[in-house]
């Protein structure tokens, strides 16, 4: 048996020096799991570390800077009457303010809910429903947004724009009214159990409907977040730049937003969408090192031609992860960028950052568990576990890296925990004899075709081999007879001609009777993403079921 992925001895080593000295400073052991007091120690320990760069506005600051504000910020708040457990809301785009009520609630306690800054009134009512925010931190442009979805509630929460705007509390109002720069030279961070203390609400998927909010603790993230580099580097900077592609609420953004000023490398990161044509642009100039991409958002990458008009040549390590990695997607890389690491990798917000980390195993395998979690794949009808290879089965984890709940939703959190709180990721999986962990299909994602269940993911995987296919999604319409019937939306390379007959050929010549694409073929420019560059099954349902199909 392959032992799991532990964390590199660099990083180890400099964990422990960090964590000592400031379990020295407080004679509190848990504060080696103190999000807060390891970014402000951090901070302190380099304050003329360029730390961040708006690629949008060309802005950059250094640690010394974010320090500073973030202590404003928490003073501000706790002067407000914020307490631990509270919560704010951030929804922005990823400007150079964006971390800073962010760090500052992580010196204090309070827990941070990051929302898409796209959500109107009426999905923000069910959001602020459950998270109950205290202060909303958003663009002036969506306060008024903010405060009609708090008016449905009757609820109140102080609304602060980052920027100035005609009707609302700005940042620098805030700050005025609420801050007290005497008490900066003599500030620390509040002393509260990190093991309990909610750090974050991560909003879940959402795709069969209202999101869930998972909350993660300082413990959790302290503990799995070190993990994303059990790649050999020299520490601190295991890299020079980190290109940030998804927005706040998504894992892989909050990764670099907590690893890059302990581990001390520079983010780069922008207040513009990164499209690719933007995406292009910060490549070219600024040259950033390391990245996490959704394979979506790589694929459309590639699409564009990005890869070929724009030297990539710069990126030593890319991640890939937030959805199934295809085989084709990995060779394409490693023949337009031979010179860079590409990794498929496996995480979960309820995770609290990656479980799998592939190195020198397949190429289509996530990889080797992390060590700090343990793992089963069992038969989700018996229950049973599942200890043969090439067997697949849900995916079960349990761990201090685990979710702390479903926010005020008690209800959801017993129905995702097993006994022993080993948490069921309704993710199906199965390993290899040399424990190479392959990711297989979301159970919920699977469609039901008479008794038969059939997998979107294994369809795509057989529609990419055409080589007129640059991306393919596969959906589901509902037959009354049938149960469901698979639909193809094919993205077609430039320069290329497909029909829907060669696809639904390549489908029969490959696949068994029962999982014949029966709800035809449509094309489209690119493939429907959420804000976190995931395949946005939902639009995707509601596109099969109105467009033509062939």
């Amino acid at each position: 048996m392959s032992l799991p992925k532990r964390m590199n001895d660099s990083v180890h080593w400099f964990m422990n020096d960090l964590t000592s000295r400031i379990i020295a400073q407080s004679g509190i052991p848990s504060d080696r799991f103190h999000l807060g007091k390891l970014i402000f120690q951090s901070l302190k320990d380099d304050p003329e570390f360029l730390l961040q760069i708006d690629g949008s506005t060309g802005e950059s600051e250094t640690n010394g800077s974010v320090l500073k504000r973030s202590i404003q910020c928490a003073i501000a708040l706790k002067n407000l009457g914020l307490k631990r457990d509270d919560i704010i809301v951030i929804m922005a785009p990823n400007h150079i303010h964006i971390t800073i009520p962010f760090y500052a609630s992580l010196y204090i306690g309070v827990g941070t809910s990051a929302l898409d800054q796209t959500l109107g009134p009426n999905e923000l009512k069910e959001c602020f429903k459950v998270s109950r925010p205290k202060v909303i931190f958003c663009q002036s442009e969506k306060a008024t947004d903010a405060q009609l979805a708090l008016n449905k509630l009757d609820h109140n929460a102080h609304i602060i724009t980052f920027d100035k705007g005609d009707y609302h509390f700005n940042y620098e109002e805030f700050l005025r009214k609420y801050g007290d720069d005497s008490a900066f030279d003599e500030y620390k961070p509040s002393d509260f159990d990190p093991e309990t203390t909610i750090a974050l609400l991560v909003a879940t998927s959402g795709t069969t409907g209202l999101p869930k909010s998972a909350a993660v603790t300082h413990k959790n993230l302290a503990i799995t977040n070190p993990y994303t580099w059990i790649k050999e580097s020299n520490f601190p900077s295991p890299t020079r730049l980190a290109l940030i592609c998804s927005p706040m609420q998504w894992m892989t953004a909050i990764i670099n937003f907590v690893l890059s000023p302990i581990l001390r490398y520079t983010r780069l990161q922008s207040t513009e969408s990164i499209t690719p044509d933007h995406a292009a642009y910060l490549i070219q100039k600024y040259r950033p090192t390391f990245t996490i991409m959704s394979p979506t958002l790589m694929t459309t990458l590639l699409k564009n031609g990005i890869a070929k008009n724009c030297d990539m040549s710069c990126f030593e390590l890319i991640y890939l992860g937030g959805s199934a990695v295809s085989r084709e997607l990995l060779e394409d890389l490693k023949q337009i960028m031979p010179s860079t690491e590409v990794l498929n990798i496996f995480g979960m917000t309820e995770l609290s950052s990656i479980a799998f980390m592939q190195d020198n195993g397949p190429i289509e395998s996530c990889g080797k568990p992390i060590g700090c979690l343990q793992y089963r794949i069992v038969n989700p009808d018996t229950k049973k576990d599942i200890v043969e290879p090439n067997v697949s089965g849900e995916l079960w984890v349990k761990g201090p890296g685990i979710f702390k709940e479903y926010y005020k939703n008690p209800q959801a959190t017993r129905e995702t925990f097993a006994e022993d709180r080993w948490f069921k990721t309704g993710d199906i999986f199965y390993r290899d004899e040399h424990y190479n962990y392959y990711y297989v299909e979301r159970i919920k994602l699977l469609l039901k075709y008479r008794s038969h269940q059939i997998s979107p993911l294994e369809l795509e995987s057989v529609i990419r081999q055409h080589p007129g296919v640059q991306d393919v999604a596969v959906a589901g319409i509902p037959d009354a007879e049938c149960g469901e019937l698979p639909v193809a939306c094919v993205v077609v390379r430039t320069g290329h001609t497909v029909t829907a007959q060669e696809i639904k050929d390549l489908v029969k010549d490959n696949l068994t009777d029962t999982k014949q694409l029966r709800g035809g073929v449509i094309f489209l420019n690119e493939i429907p993403m959420t804000a976190t560059t995931k395949i946005h099954r939902r639009k995707l349902k509601e596109l099969v079921l109105t467009m033509v199909k062939e």
